[in-house]
């Protein structure tokens, strides 16, 4: 039931890895405006946001929002000097296993934030790795004159608390893509395996040698030489899990058959969220492969090549099946048969438990939203 729309509107800037293709950040951004929305709807706060992109025409098309370039300096810096706040997450922003250029980046925009007045706000991040000592005095000095922080996981609660936060002022989180919801009015396609079960697969390369691309398809050969499933590869992250997954059905003896098929390239969040949904069970690599599922009550197993994915199942009382340093292809494809076989078992396990991660994942917009509230009836 939402509440009367009194005030100005409230301009957010939004900053996150948003305008590269990548399904599972799109999906983070995708989530945000959702739950911002619907919490402004509820507490009547009117929120308009301005998503900071790589490519921002774009982003404004594909999400009906204003957006302005993220490595423009005057455009970043017009944009946060308009806004009423901003909001940095999700994802794993704060981390400096991929390049030493990506904290520096995103703790620039929260300071040119804080340096211009406006309150700043970290949406349920996941924290770390972060191996340079100089990156942890960054993160701590930033981060404490945020007005709120919120991490998706206990371990990124703790890594900032020994970077020398107050835990107190840590919320802990699912990730935002939990709370993601399809739109009302969309049918969902045809089966793609008439009767036969559909196995979502989400594969990336990781590994130098492809040993764990290998034996995926060793153990998906397995599945389908004793199942009359179908296999659906499910590229998250364009161009790279393609190339993964093409690989992966070069690899496999049925890969040429039409027992296994390609979804296309896909950068909408909701499309490949319904993509997922015409699945029975999902393998995944990916973080939001595993999440998509995982909100649709679809069962999951998970190849672990970070702690998120561990983290995450954690969550869900499962475990990695296995990870990109030690997959057993046997293993992979008899919990993939018993997951195919007794789907409804998993779903009412796990259904409790995901619907209280869909609740909590609305907790920071809830949060960011009340803070504005708060500041119109000052007003």
């Amino acid at each position: 039931m939402g509440g009367k729309i009194t005030g100005r509107p409230v301009r957010l800037a939004l900053s996150g890895y948003y305008g590269f293709g990548n399904s599972g950040d799109e999906a983070v951004l995708q989530s945000i405006l959702q739950a911002l929305d619907q919490q402004g709807r509820e507490q009547g706060v009117r929120i308009e946001p301005v998503v900071l992109s790589a490519r921002p025409d774009w982003t404004s098309s594909a999400y009906g929002v204003r957006a302005a370039h993220r490595m423009r300096p005057q455009e970043l810096f017009r944009t946060l000097s308009s806004c009423d706040g901003l909001i940095s997450g999700g994802g794993s922003l704060l981390q400096d296993a991929t390049s030493s250029r990506t904290i520096p980046y995103y703790l620039a925009v929260l300071k040119l934030a804080q340096w211009l007045g406006k309150p700043t706000f970290v949406y349920a991040q996941g924290i770390g790795p972060v191996e340079r000592p100089l990156f942890h005095r960054m993160i701590a000095s930033v981060l404490r004159r945020c007005s709120y922080v919120s991490v998706r996981d206990a371990e990124s609660a703790a890594l900032l608390e020994r970077m020398g936060l107050d835990r107190k002022r840590i919320e802990v989180v699912p990730d935002p893509v939990m709370g993601m919801k399809s739109e009302e009015n969309s049918v969902r396609a045809e089966r793609l395996g008439g009767k036969s079960p559909v196995l979502g697969v989400s594969v990336r390369y990781w590994r130098s040698d492809r040993q764990e691309i290998g034996q995926l398809a060793e153990a998906l050969d397995a599945v389908l030489g004793r199942t009359n499933a179908h296999v659906r590869l499910l590229p998250f992250h364009l161009p790279s899990d393609r190339e993964a997954s093409e690989e992966l059905r070069n690899r496999m003896a049925y890969g040429r058959t039409d027992r296994v098929s390609l979804a296309p390239d896909l950068e909408s969040p909701l499309e490949m969220f319904e993509e997922v949904g015409r699945c029975d069970a999902l393998i995944g690599m990916r973080l939001h492969s595993l999440i998509y599922a995982a909100a649709q009550t679809i069962p999951v197993l998970g190849i672990s090549y970070d702690p998120k994915i561990d983290q995450f199942l954690r969550r869900l009382g499962e475990e990695a099946v296995g990870s990109t340093d030690s997959l057993d292809a046997e293993r992979v494809a008899l919990a993939a048969e018993r997951l195919l076989a007794d789907k409804a078992h998993w779903q009412r396990e796990k259904s409790p438990l995901v619907e209280a991660l869909k609740i909590q994942a609305q907790q920071p917009a809830r949060e960011i939203v009340s803070f504005y509230k708060r500041e119109n009836l000052k007003s």
